[in-house]
């Protein structure tokens, strides 16, 4: 019938149509399968108005179902649908079209589609239209426009923001509410805003929110508001009226969570100028803020929480917000939501960045463990930013060490492992900031966390890459954590970084500094120099020279090595055993038969020896002794004499027992130490009385040389120095210790490295400053500074320090000038 020539029946036939297709989403299916769509397309431009009205209002129930919808968008029936938009149509079509296009305008195709063909200004237009449906479909259809940018950006030009403040004053609902919802959308840009201001928008918003019967509003108007308060001129007009602290109040007063949190949306927007958060603090917002706080809904809190954040970019409201906000804000660090914990966090380092006080009170409000605590949240954004309030309270020593007994640096382990850059760069911050601290390097040694530092030091991150070469630098403060450090690759890398001018920076040249400072015999090893800022101390070990990306192994693996026919390692150990066994004798001045390279500690062995006592040594007594007791027992013991002899036998079973289980104990805790070099320590006790007491550096210097000279084969002719056979006692040192490992005390014939070693060693222990340096093919030599005197005739004039070469080999204390001819010749072959 819809193919009919007669405008009656078309007409009634759509009619029937209409009345069907309203009950339900089934006949429109139906319809749909029976062809109808197409041939009320055509009709809806047929020149009878009746059967064109009653074509449109099929066509608009219908498009309500997704197939249908499907159907109209291939038909491209947009611009027949707004083509009947024009004033003088019937009202009717005005209502379906507009519902047809509002239904289809949730898809981005069609938006476009109307958008392009010009169907924003008649949709404007019957804003003003007298038909409240027609109203309502329309502003749904703007609304629904302009989430796409093109259209937002075109309304204003179109002078939108008129009518839809006067829908505002309809007495239908929806129509208030989806105006609103238009407001607030295309409000998010400023030229509408000021549009809005102009048309005296802020004065309808607030009588909105002043009007208990529109509570429905409030929260849209909120929104609409809050965007309007971004713009200065906005806040002080609104100020000006009043109409400020009226919304504070409102606020205040409000019981609904979703008012209340689109108004602290509506305050932290504001809080992004700073202009605004002047006002803001005027008005006294942090109160308001405060006591949202402690509202039972998760959303008011994070948004409560986002505003504090915004708003303590003001100095004012930062110090009310520390005095009054900081418990709450601890308090949420508890909470199960994930989203309410980052939003607390965000807030406290906020509020803790440059304010010691803050950070004080922080720690006051018992923040420092749910903070650690935090460090582990599922949220990236809340452990970055407890690691960033954690830094913050860490620059106040007390805070720090507070921090740290909360076992800060175990967490850090997790989160030095994230993949999220900003994770990771506030990670290694409170490394950093942490690391000064000996126990909590030892700590962050313990729980793993080295090894993640040192991955960080890869990174293509700019910030991390910097963070972490601060971080790796703080942590190089001792020589255990050093050495672990170099183990892990740290040298190698930040070697290769200082080899790049794009990734070098200034804490990554510091770091291969501080790391090689704290690992003498690595430094040594690998750029063949100390400055007499560097100190050698007990453990050091010189293993000659490496090449740049070779590991050094540590002491205790070379110990463990077989012999080989390579390079002996010297090391140096005169730290006085005063726990050595009384079955291990200390050997005599030159005497080393006794000393070996031994897994297991003294203290381990004193503690074994310890238990094996009298029990043992009783069974084995002389046995005249043992015969002497027995004649001397009287008949009353002899019935106990048996007993007595199980009992100790069974006593001597398990004092064995108890030792065995005690040595293996020992040998799995034990620490590896080198054995003690007490010949070196008689060399350092015999210098410190005979060449301490000299006067002047320069006497001390020479005795000093012609001490070293003297302990390690005397003066050598230079034309006799190939007859020097030092090679050959180093190898017979090294085949009765068994290990390539040699104690710098048993070396009697040693040729410039090693005297050069001694003399910087004993150096270091009487304070006499002094480098060593690395020459080729075996030579090394020492560099001291000395004052000349003044030149003759002259009094009072202070010269400055001039450097000299110490001859060790073949005039023991003579001093040769640095750049001079002797001097040259001596570090060369």
């Amino acid at each position: 019938m819809l193919s009919s020539p007669e405008e009656e029946v078309l007409a009634k036939a759509c009619d029937a149509i209409y009345k069907f297709a309203s009950k339900g989403d089934e006949n429109k299916v139906t319809l749909l399968g029976l062809g109808a769509v197409e041939r009320l397309y055509k009709l809806i431009s047929h020149e009878d108005p009746i059967v064109r009205r009653n074509a449109m209002m099929v066509f608009g129930i219908m498009a309500s179902n997704h197939d249908v919808k499907k159907l109209l968008r291939e038909l491209d029936v947009t611009n027949a649908l707004l083509s009947h938009l024009v004033p003088e149509e019937d009202v009717v079509i005005h209502e379906f079209a507009t519902l047809c296009l509002a239904q289809m305008a949730v898809e981005y195709t069609t938006k476009v589609q109307i958008f392009e063909q010009g169907g924003l200004e008649p949709l404007i237009r019957l804003l003003d239209s007298p038909d409240p449906d027609v109203k309502k479909n329309s502003v749904e259809c703007i609304y629904l426009l302009v989430q796409d940018f093109q259209s937002r950006a075109a309304v204003s030009e179109l002078n939108v923001i008129p009518p839809l403040l006067e829908l505002l004053k309809s007495e239908y609902p929806v129509i208030q509410l989806l105006a609103l919802q238009t407001l607030e959308v295309i409000s998010k840009d400023r030229e509408t805003r000021i549009i809005l201001g102009e048309n005296q928008g802020l004065d309808c918003l607030l009588k909105i929110l002043e009007t208990n019967e529109f509570n429905d509003l409030h929260v849209e108007a909120l929104a609409v508001l809050g965007n309007c308060l971004e713009d200065v001129h906005a806040m002080q007009l609104i100020q000006q009226t009043g109409g400020l602290k009226k919304l504070l109040s409102f606020v205040g007063d409000s019981t609904v969570p979703d008012i209340q949190k689109n108004a602290a949306k509506a305050i932290a927007k504001a809080a992004y100028d700073s202009e605004n958060r002047k006002i803001l603090n005027e008005e006294e917002v942090e109160t308001c803020l405060i006591n949202l706080l402690e509202i039972d809904n998760d959303g008011v809190k994070v948004a409560a929480s986002q505003a504090i954040s915004a708003m303590c970019e003001n100095l004012s409201s930062k110090r009310v917000f520390g005095l009054q906000g900081i418990p709450q804000l601890v308090e949420l660090l508890s909470s199960n939501n994930e989203e309410v914990k980052e939003a607390a966090v965000i807030a406290l380092a906020n509020l803790t960045t440059a304010s010691p006080s803050n950070s004080s009170t922080v720690a006051e409000a018992e923040g420092i463990e749910p903070l650690v605590k935090t460090l582990n949240a599922q949220r990236d954004g809340a452990v970055a930013n407890a690691a960033a309030v954690l830094t913050n309270m860490a620059m106040q020593e007390p805070l720090r060490l507070s921090i740290q007994s909360h076992g800060a640096m175990s967490a850090l382990a997790e989160p030095l492992r994230s993949t999220n850059s900003q994770v990771q760069s506030r990670a290694v911050l409170l490394v950093a900031a942490l690391g000064c601290d000996a126990d909590a390097r030892a700590e962050l040694r313990n729980a793993g966390g080295l090894g993640p530092l040192v991955e960080l030091l890869h990174s293509k991150n700019k910030e991390v890459r910097r963070n972490a070469c601060w971080a790796v630098m703080v942590c190089a403060s001792d020589e255990l954590t050093a050495v672990e450090l170099c183990r892990l690759g740290a040298l190698d890398i930040l070697e290769e970084i200082n080899l790049s001018t794009g990734r070098k920076n200034n804490f990554s040249e510091a770091a291969l500094e501080k790391l090689l400072d704290n690992n003498l015999s690595q430094k040594y090893s690998q750029m063949g120099y100390l400055s007499s800022s560097n100190i050698i101390t007990d453990g050091f070990y010189d293993y000659g020279q490496i090449k740049p990306g070779i590991k050094l192994l540590s002491l205790e693996e070379l110990s463990m090595q077989e012999l080989t026919d390579r390079r002996a390692t010297i090391f140096i150990n005169a730290k006085p055993q005063e726990d050595v066994l009384a079955v291990e004798e200390k050997p005599q001045n030159s005497s080393y038969e006794q000393t070996t390279l031994s897994p297991v500690s003294r203290k381990s062995s004193r503690e074994k020896s310890s238990l094996l006592v009298s029990p043992v040594e009783e069974k084995q007594e002389p046995p005249g002794r043992r015969s002497s007791f027995s004649k001397s027992s009287s008949r009353e013991k002899g019935s106990r004499k048996g007993k007595g002899k199980k009992e100790e036998e069974k006593m001597i079973d398990v004092t064995q027992v108890i030792s065995k289980v005690q040595d293996e104990i020992n040998q799995e805790n034990a620490q590896w130490q080198p054995p003690p070099d007490f010949v070196l320590l008689d060399y350092i006790n015999d210098a410190s009385k005979t060449i301490l007491p000299l006067t002047t550096t320069r006497e001390q210097v020479v005795a000093l040389a012609q001490f070293v000279a003297d302990k390690m084969g005397g003066a050598i002719e230079k034309e006799k120095l190939h007859d020097f056979s030092w090679e050959l006692h180093i190898s017979e040192i090294e085949y009765e210790l068994k290990s390539n490992v040699v104690p710098i005390g048993k070396v009697k014939k040693g040729t410039f490295y090693h005297r050069a070693l001694l003399f910087k060693v004993i150096a270091d222990r009487i304070g006499i400053g002094c480098s060593l340096v690395r020459g080729e093919y075996n030579r090394a030599w020492n560099e001291v500074k000395l004052v000349d005197d003044s030149p003759q005739g002259v009094t009072g004039l202070l010269l400055p320090p001039q450097e000299y070469i110490v001859d060790l080999m073949f005039e023991p204390g003579f001093l040769m000038k640095q750049g001079s001819a002797e001097a040259d010749q001596y570090k060369r072959i």
